[in-house]
């Protein structure tokens, strides 16, 4: 198990099915220290960059560091290996 996960953020944005089942099953995971769900549709920069993406899933920090966009498929245990794997990879 890892010792410490860092916080992660989530772009989505209302109404879009694939980053609320993401959501729901991050939060499902304890490990994650906190999850900062942001609305791509406050904020023209995210827009730009987010709006053909979502959900984009980054750890938290300056600079942000994206992940790879985890299969809607994945089960929250299955998410929660996926996360560890992706973490430490991130980490080397």
């Amino acid at each position: 198990m890892s010792p410490s996960w860092p916080p992660l953020i989530l772009y989505s944005k209302p109404g879009c099915h694939l980053c609320e089942g993401l959501a729901d099953k991050l939060r499902q995971i304890p490990e994650i220290p906190s999850l900062e769900i942001r609305d791509i549709t406050t904020n023209s920069t995210w827009w730009e960059r987010y709006q053909l993406a979502i959900p984009v899933l980054s750890l938290a920090g300056d600079p942000e560091q994206p992940l790879p966009q985890p299969s809607p498929r994945l089960t929250v245990i299955q998410l929660r290996t996926w996360l560890q794997k992706h973490l430490s990879q991130a980490s080397n």
